[in-house]
């Protein structure tokens, strides 16, 4: 076996078989992600996977992040490339290195999915690359490796992608149509529009006009454009929406003042600062169109993105170059929080990738205002270590019920039962101490993993 059994479960006997039987009584529930990365083309096409390497490491900068930290190329990798010249030879390339992956939860998720889905018991190594290239491939020509039949195998009830407003849905539309009971939907992700240092704005901007019918080069009718663009969304079952804002700035303008600010922004007049005002006042317009329309809102900020700049300017954007950043809620949050924070109708998921932030400022907020709930530890910190820390940071002074279960976040497909099986895990192992320490009774210990695992993402997404 690649994994042991008892992984990530406590080392001391007690507190092991009552994480373990925590576990069982979890570890076969349906999987509900409700914020991801995946491709909705993959469900409704439902065509094989290409080759193991295009499967494992082009989507995924967990891995090619870290082979080019080692000076492994991205070019070797054919990162960006829409057909691989060499996937075996990338693969290759990937065995070789896969000792760098050791005691990162990357590597659980791969020896997962080797083990569970191809039957690997000996790991990955430069020696039996091709062995395990081979099988993998073989069996991706198989009808029970297409993606549906892995999303059934999977045990999903629900998967969520991440779309432009911009995007035609047609993916989801045809997943919709085909009568495959498999359920797909789409995420409002409106950063391309709401944000002026993205690249082609200004086309952008235009763009949502012709789509909507709307006039974009006024305030009124970008405003008027963004509703649409969400009615539309929902209208093929999505739920929430994402922003992944540099900062948690919020603004709460007048509309004048909001008016005379966006006319700047398209007209491409804006400095850093009023760009900066701009993202700040639509995440406040934001949360105002979710009290209309329901959809629940994620925040995903402290993200310095494409920190690389070599990297971006020959691989795009989104290619591992993202670096965290310490970021500040309490007075960036206010504005949005005076305007709507008391409405128990709006609900506002928070991430972070400053983990200082949880217990002096996350949890406290989301203890107190009703709109807002934690999302889970995300990106840098969805491993066992960062779970654990965020249930001993936050649970003191947040609770469980301000939190919202747990969501894989991946672009790579075959690691999500692996992510949440960690977080299964994990879960299991910080309530049996729990137990153990007399602060939980067992029955309540099972109800909440329980929650923990289906209960409080279902509440939160409203799914």
């Amino acid at each position: 076996m690649l994994l042991h059994e008892d992984r990530l479960f406590p080392a001391e006997p007690a507190l092991r078989s009552m994480a373990r039987s925590l576990y069982d009584s979890v570890r076969n529930l349906p999987i509900v992600s409700p914020h991801g990365h995946t491709q909705a083309a993959w469900f409704a096409r439902n065509e094989p996977f290409p080759n193991p390497a295009m499967l494992f490491v082009q989507p995924d900068h967990y891995v090619y992040r870290m082979l080019y930290s080692q000076g492994v190329s991205m070019e070797s990798l054919e990162i960006g490339e829409q057909t691989m010249k060499n996937p075996r030879g990338v693969w290759r390339l990937f065995a070789a290195n896969y000792h760098l992956f050791r005691g990162t939860p990357t590597r659980m998720w791969l020896d997962f999915a080797f083990q569970e889905l191809f039957g690997f018991e000996e790991r990955l190594c430069e020696r039996n690359a091709d062995a395990y290239f081979d099988r993998i491939s073989e069996c991706l020509t198989t009808e029970a490796f297409l993606p549906r039949a892995l999303y059934e195998r999977f045990g999903i009830e629900v998967l969520a992608t991440t779309d432009s407003p911009l995007d035609s849905l047609e993916d989801h539309a045809a997943i919709r149509d085909s009568g495959w009971s498999g359920r797909i939907v789409p995420t409002f992700r409106p950063d391309s529009v709401v944000d002026p240092e993205f690249d082609g704005f200004a086309a952008r901007i235009r763009e949502l006009g012709e789509k909507t019918n709307e006039d974009t080069g006024a305030w009124k009718g970008y405003l008027a454009a963004l509703r649409k663009s969400r009615l539309r969304f929902r209208a093929l079952g999505c739920k929430a929406t994402d922003h992944g804002h540099p900062t948690a700035q919020t603004a709460d303008l007048s509309e004048r003042e909001a008016e005379a600010l966006y006319i700047s922004i398209v007209m491409g007049k804006a400095n850093a600062a009023q760009q900066e005002m701009f993202r700040a006042q639509m995440l406040t317009e934001m949360a105002k169109m979710s009290l209309e329309d329901g959809l629940v809102m994620q925040i995903h900020p402290g993200s310095v993105r494409n920190h690389n700049r070599l990297v971006y300017e020959r691989f795009g954007r989104d290619t591992g170059a993202d670096i965290p950043r310490a970021t500040n809620y309490v007075d960036a949050l206010r504005p949005l929080l005076d305007r709507v924070g008391n409405e128990p109708d709006l609900t506002i998921i928070l991430f972070t990738l400053d983990e200082s932030a949880y217990s002096r400022e996350l949890a406290p907020l989301a203890g107190h205002y009703p709109c807002l709930r934690l999302g889970p530890p995300w990106w840098f910190y969805d491993s066992p270590e960062g779970m654990m820390r965020f249930r001993e940071l936050v649970t003191e002074t947040a609770g469980f019920y301000n939190t919202v279960g747990f969501n894989d976040d991946t672009r790579a497909f075959l690691s999500i039962p692996a992510r949440h099986d960690v977080a299964r895990r994990v879960d299991c192992s910080y309530l049996a101490r729990l137990v153990a320490d007399h602060r939980l009774d067992e029955d309540e210990a099972f109800e909440l993993a329980q929650e923990l695992t289906c209960g409080l993402v279902k509440k939160a997404y409203r799914l």
